[in-house]
């Protein structure tokens, strides 16, 4: 038997409720569709089909042999049709499915795995996966669909739809010596260039800190030290040098067992602005909306 065309589940329907009612005119009542395009619907599958469905006369409508073994197929279609919808929906909705995080290193190891508990806390059968990357791999991650949304700074590039999540402010870090006047808050002025400890190009961490200070030479003496913010605090805690801290990996813990100081950078715009990021027209919205309020809450 060849087919034009694959019948749309809607005509499908509409037989299995023709099929039920044995009635064309009580289909129609129920189903709010006019008896001619019911009867259009039905007349446009039986030729898809290639057989008749109903015989019709005047006051019967029953089925044929056909329509007999064609009705429990379209029972099972509806059937799973309806759970792989409900299915689609939940996962949509956020009450389960998989959610691919990637956040700045700093982002997942501060307020993110708060924000994550809290998350599966009210929707228990989301799974949450986090990857921690650098600002411009993540944009390239999710432009590949290795990533669903990221936790970044915001956009500079087309296609990328972004909700502020927070700023988050800078901190000098630094042993007791370095400061014996323990100001509190650090002007840029008093930073030492030929002690600056930094993460390695790539991180916008660094280049936040430093757009922050407006001081040139900062960029040109200080050390680029590595990939990791705890490689450089236990640098800092064995006298090595100073350096410059997000709030949040603060709050994480990051100076705990540490004889380090932190003061927050007196400069203008002394933070950096951190947002949840995904692709323009993401199915997922409303997933990463929880994951936003989520994060929001865990603050």
């Amino acid at each position: 038997m060849t087919m034009r065309r694959a019948p749309s589940m809607s005509s499908l329907r509409l037989f299995m409720q023709v099929a039920y009612n044995r009635s064309f005119s009580e289909t129609g009542r129920l189903t709010n569709v006019s008896q001619p395009a019911l009867s259009r619907t039905i007349r446009l599958l039986e030729e898809q089909l290639g057989t008749r469905l109903f015989d019709r006369d005047s006051r019967n409508v029953r089925l044929t042999s056909a329509g007999e073994a064609l009705l429990p197929i379209v029972e099972r279609l509806a059937a799973d049709f309806d759970h792989a919808f409900s299915e689609l929906a939940q996962n949509f909705a956020g009450e389960r499915g998989r959610v691919v995080v990637g956040a700045l290193p700093s982002v997942a190891a501060g307020d993110l795995p708060l924000a994550i508990a809290a998350l599966l806390q009210s929707h228990p059968k989301v799974e949450v996966i986090v990857r921690d990357q650098l600002s411009g791999n993540l944009y390239q991650q999710m432009q590949e669909r290795q990533v669903d949304l990221a936790i970044t700074t915001p956009p500079s590039a087309d296609g990328f739809h972004f909700d502020p999540l927070f700023d988050d402010r800078l901190f000098v870090a630094y042993q007791p010596q370095d400061m014996p006047s323990d100001p509190p808050s650090i002007p840029a002025s008093l930073i030492d260039e030929t002690r600056l400890l930094l993460l390695e190009d790539g991180h916008c961490l660094k280049d936040h800190a430093l757009s922050a200070c407006n001081r040139p030479e900062l960029r040109a003496e200080a050390t680029m030290l590595g990939t990791s913010l705890h490689t450089i605090v236990q640098m800092v805690d064995n006298g090595l040098g100073m350096t410059m801290l997000p709030e949040m990996a603060l709050k994480a813990g990051i100076l705990d067992h540490t004889t380090i100081v932190a003061r927050p950078l007196d400069a203008d715009n002394a933070f950096r602005r951190i947002a949840l990021v995904w692709r323009r027209a993401s199915p997922r919205e409303r997933d990463f909306q929880l994951l936003a309020e989520a994060l929001a809450e865990a603050r």
